[in-house]
């Protein structure tokens, strides 16, 4: 096959981290070309420049596409030659309709006025393209992320895309609207169109990618050929963090204490239809030193459960106890919930977990005020103090702990998170989704701090959709299925078949 894109020697910069140092690229016309690497190994950062969002001149080397000489100084340029990126965060207005996000910015007029039959019956054939059936006038807020992802895929074809960079599409979806989203990268691969994947998830790549191309602290390691056959994800592993990763989880021999932590009986309806109960006559106990993780398909509750408990922060008409060392406790609010020893950590770690425009210095104390002020004053030195702390702690790698988190590796923004909570001291740790979207390298070091929190005999109760994380780390599983409770196991007596078969087995 003819190469269609080249980047060489691409270097780029922030505030003198070097992000990008002399990478190259080669992707050949008509293939998946999956992106691999460790968080901040610079893949997105690529794709960036790449696209224009870098504009040229914002780095250095050269960037070659169908032949000549590319020097995008924007989006508009590179869409203009059929280069499309769809970023992690979906570009989609939620109260527009499929139809207006598809052509935003390249609405379908006569005489300065929008032919809306026009765009609605392009629309259609585009949908049809991707297997989507809604309506073109349904908005993006009614439905799912996985047809969202669709939409995007079907506004890059409505710009007759000829090469569609794809960053972490999957990383929010669940097993079927991620297999439907694979399957149609095949599709359009068949049709002759170039995709560049970028994923963490090396199952999803070495079924649909024909070379691999691993980056590891903003280099590019080698180019994997899969045509000449299956790469193993040893293999590929090996390339991204530099060394063998025998065990994917850390060794640990649990000390396991008595009950520090229950929920008896909880009820919770949804906020916005209080008729609808969402969460319904769950209990849960948590030990010393134990990690209990909760299983269940998405949409199960198990969100939602957490932060109803984390201070009632979801939900109303909220109705059960919640004890500790068997005293029931007021986890009214979150400040409440806070001062009895509890912390949650989103699955939303930019949304809701981070500042993203402030600094790690500031992230780190903002549960925490009142221990690094005095009075009403914060005190900027101690403030340093505790965040440098953390930093050395949990192994944070950044320029300093004055950056702006924003310019953080998901890894290391989990990190900034994670200190946030134990800057409180907390005795039980809720964590939801606690490595979404981080690469199997930081993943071990989140492991790691799990297990080092249980052994100090905290209690940690961890949320996840990976059920091999969950069989890995647990001690004892709960398995929730439409908000209720169906089963508890032991770790050491679960499989993925045990705790599928009690999510869909008829009561």
């Amino acid at each position: 096959m003819e190469t269609l894109l080249e980047m060489r020697d691409i270097r780029k910069t922030f505030h003198g981290v070097v992000a990008l140092n002399k990478v190259n690229l080669r992707v050949r016309a008509g293939e998946i070309h999956a992106i691999v690497g460790e968080n901040g190994a610079g893949k997105s950062t690529l794709m960036k420049v790449l696209s224009g969002v870098y504009p040229h001149g914002d780095y250095s080397g050269e960037i070659r596409y169908q032949g000549a000489e590319r020097r995008f100084r924007g989006i508009h340029d590179s869409e203009q030659v059929g280069v499309i990126i769809i970023h992690q965060e979906l570009a989609l207005v939620p109260l527009l309709s499929i139809a207006e996000n598809i052509f935003l910015g390249n609405e379908t007029a006569r005489n300065g006025v929008i032919d809306w039959m026009a765009a609605h019956s392009r629309t259609q054939a585009l949908l049809k393209k991707v297997g989507l059936k809604e309506s073109p006038a349904t908005l993006i807020t009614d439905i799912g992320v996985g047809k969202q992802q669709l939409v995007e895929i079907a506004k890059a074809l409505s710009k007759e895309v000829k090469l569609l960079i794809l960053d972490e599409p999957t990383a929010s979806l669940n097993e079927n609207d991620s297999q439907a989203l694979l399957d149609l990268l095949l599709g359009l691969k068949a049709q002759g169109i170039t995709c560049i994947l970028i994923s963490h998830k090396l199952n999803e790549i070495s079924r649909v990618a024909d070379s691999i191309t691993i980056l590891r602290d903003g280099s590019t390691v080698e180019t994997l050929d899969c045509s000449a056959g299956a790469v193993s994800e040893d293999r590929v592993i090996r390339g991204m963090v530099g060394r063998e990763m025998a065990d994917r989880y850390p060794k640990r021999t649990p000390h396991i204490g008595e009950t520090v932590f229950e929920v008896r009986d909880w009820h919770v309806h949804h906020p916005l239809h209080a008729e609808r109960e969402v969460i319904k006559g769950v209990n849960l106990q948590v030990r010393r030193g134990e990690i209990v993780g909760i299983a269940g398909l998405m949409g199960a509750g198990r969100t939602e459960l957490a932060m109803s408990v984390f201070g009632r922060s979801w939900g109303r008409r909220i109705s059960g106890q919640v004890l500790k060392n068997g005293q029931v406790i007021d986890v009214g609010t979150v400040g409440k919930a806070v001062a009895h020893g509890l912390a949650y950590v989103t699955e939303d770690r930019k949304g809701n977990g981070l500042v993203l425009s402030e600094d790690i210095q500031f992230n780190t104390s903002l549960a925490s005020l009142e221990r690094v002020s005095n009075g009403v004053v914060i005190d900027a030195g101690r403030e340093y103090s505790v965040a440098q702390q953390y930093r050395d702690k949990l192994r944070i790698r950044c320029a300093g702990v004055g950056q702006k988190t924003v310019h953080l590796s998901g890894g290391n923004q989990q990190k900034v998170v994670l200190s946030k909570w134990l800057f409180t001291e907390p005795e039980v740790l809720i964590l939801d989704e606690p490595t979404r979207g981080i690469d199997v390298g930081a993943k071990y070091e989140i492991y790691t701090i799990i297990a080092q929190l249980a052994a100090e005999g905290k209690c940690v109760i961890v949320i996840s959709s990976e059920m091999p994380e969950l069989l890995g780390m647990s001690d004892r599983i709960y398995v929730m299925n439409e908000g209720r409770f169906v089963a508890e196991m032991p770790a050491s007596e679960a499989s993925q078949e045990k705790i599928m078969r009690a999510i869909v087995k008829v009561n």
